[in-house]
């Protein structure tokens, strides 16, 4: 049966950030991911997470200025060395939460710079942080976002991850964080892409689409999509990084089925 983890960067907004994590374990949740954890002391969080019963699943490395609209710098030539004190930052993070995953966003593409020299930058910084979270113990992954919420993101597509995957050494050093809702925008056949990619991927994310609200609110067959994962024998966590059409606990509804 498919791991749903909530995302409390986008669920339980009704109440402060630290407080989320008891809502989600009322809720039914076993696990929970957000975006970013470093406006709060990491012992904080763990407290948080022990208070609850709750297993830390994924988060972000920092992406640069965030309010300035900056989306990652994994791929940016310049920034090396500030994603390298980011992914030690976050690594510290992840040994405070137990957190196996990281995901290292590639940033948006810069204007004049060629294609081939962003690949060089990405593929170099993405082999550096495998090592260093392979010492650690925690699995960094990357995630295509689609063109339309993030434009110009640097990676877009499934097919593009996998090279890059492949290129800096295969699952074991660097894994696909496959989000259904960027999936669906950009490439669609949900299943048959998943099918293809299953190799590579350590992670999900959901939401529907459009509005990116709960399953069951657009266009997806969601009880058909969920089936299809669990025989495809994926057994990882599935983040419901998704924005509630209302109170969040009144859109669960979808969940219901899944709850252990």
């Amino acid at each position: 049966m498919p791991r749903f983890a909530a995302n409390l960067s986008m669920m339980f907004n009704e109440v402060p950030f630290l407080d989320r994590f008891a809502r989600a374990r009322a809720a039914g949740f076993e696990a929970v991911e957000f975006l970013f954890p470093y406006d709060f002391p990491a012992a904080e969080i763990a407290t948080r997470l022990k208070d609850s019963g709750l297993s830390q699943v994924l988060f972000n490395a920092p992406p640069g200025d965030w309010a300035a609209g900056e989306r990652g710098q994994a791929a940016l030539p310049g920034r090396q060395a500030e994603f390298r004190e980011g992914v030690k930052r976050a690594l510290d993070y992840a040994a405070a939460l137990a957190c196996p995953r990281l995901h290292l966003m590639a940033g948006l593409t810069p204007a004049g710079v060629a294609r081939d020299t962003l690949l060089s930058v990405y593929a170099a910084n993405l082999a550096w942080a495998a090592e260093e979270c392979g010492k650690a113990g925690v699995l960094p992954v990357i995630e295509p976002i689609n063109h339309r919420d993030i434009p110009g993101f640097f990676l877009n597509t499934t097919d593009e991850a996998a090279a890059i995957i492949h290129a800096v050494g295969g699952p074991a050093r660097l894994g696909l964080q496959f989000d259904l809702y960027h999936c669906q925008i950009t490439e669609g056949d949900l299943v048959k892409t998943a099918e293809r990619h299953m190799p590579l991927i350590a992670h999900m994310q959901v939401a529907d689409n459009p509005g990116r609200n709960e399953p069951g609110t657009g266009e997806v067959n969601w009880p058909f999509v969920f089936q299809a994962i669990d025989q495809l024998g994926f057994r990882g966590w599935i983040g419901c990084e998704y924005r509630p059409k209302g109170e969040t606990e009144a859109g669960l509804g979808w969940f219901a089925p899944y709850k252990s």
